[in-house]
């Protein structure tokens, strides 16, 4: 059982309107303390901890319970038998009462956060009860958590979209070329340190590289505006 810790303290709401990335950092605090390390959408999940060698734990965000995010958490179930829907504490303790046997029912396990104060409460931890276990999807899923540097999407998308780890790759690339000029790919591949940069360039899914000569890119007009908008993820 998770239990409760003491409040992550959320900054004055004032006239702030709620919203779901108001939930990740009370939660990502809630999990840090308790030695996780956390990213926020990562793959199609909302939160992804790793502590040690222990399979993920999967966290769905929503402001209330509905039948959408109980799908969202049964989807998870797929991937990790530890999968948790946190959702601001409703008014309602009946309705609170109801949704998390529901979801204690369904295997899924609740968090309850009160918003702006920041606390946040295990209502119950995931059973046993759920779908089959995909092990390539897990694979998949730890794939794209090793792959992403730092926690760019702090629980929700930036200004420009999700920063996943193939485009944090592709910026790595471009910094490079940006500064040094037309590369061959394996000397990007070193410097950058980016393994797969000679395909990412080559691939050019987002208009960024140029190929100047056999095995040597350069950087588009494209790509130098690319920098200036994702350059700091």
């Amino acid at each position: 059982m998770l239990g409760i810790w003491p409040p992550y303290r959320a900054r004055a709401q004032g006239c702030h309107v709620l919203k779901e990335a108001d939930l990740y950092p009370p939660v990502k605090a809630y999990l840090q303390r308790q030695g996780y390390a956390v990213k926020g959408e990562v793959g199609a999940a909302d939160v992804v901890a790793r502590r040690g060698d222990e399979p993920p734990l999967i966290v769905e965000l929503k402001l209330g319970f509905s039948l959408k995010l109980f799908h969202q958490g049964v989807e998870r179930m797929a991937v990790s038998d530890r999968v948790y829907l946190a959702v601001a504490r409703p008014a309602s303790d009946k309705a609170l009462r109801a949704n998390v046997a529901l979801a204690r029912a369904a295997g899924l396990g609740v968090l309850s956060v009160r918003l702006p104060q920041g606390t946040v409460e295990a209502m119950c931890d995931p059973g046993d009860a759920g779908p089959r276990r995909s092990k390539k999807k897990q694979e998949r899923l730890l794939k794209a958590y090793d792959r992403m540097r730092g926690d760019p999407n702090a629980g929700g998308a930036t200004r420009h979209g999700i920063v996943t780890g193939y485009r944090q790759d592709a910026v790595a690339c471009a910094q490079f070329l940006a500064v040094h000029g037309p590369n061959k790919g394996a000397v990007v591949a070193k410097w950058a340190e980016v393994k797969t940069a000679t395909a990412i360039m080559r691939n050019n899914h987002y208009g960024w590289f140029e190929r100047v000569s056999t095995g040597v890119y350069g950087l588009t007009k494209a790509g130098r505006k690319g920098l200036e908008d994702w350059g700091e993820g």
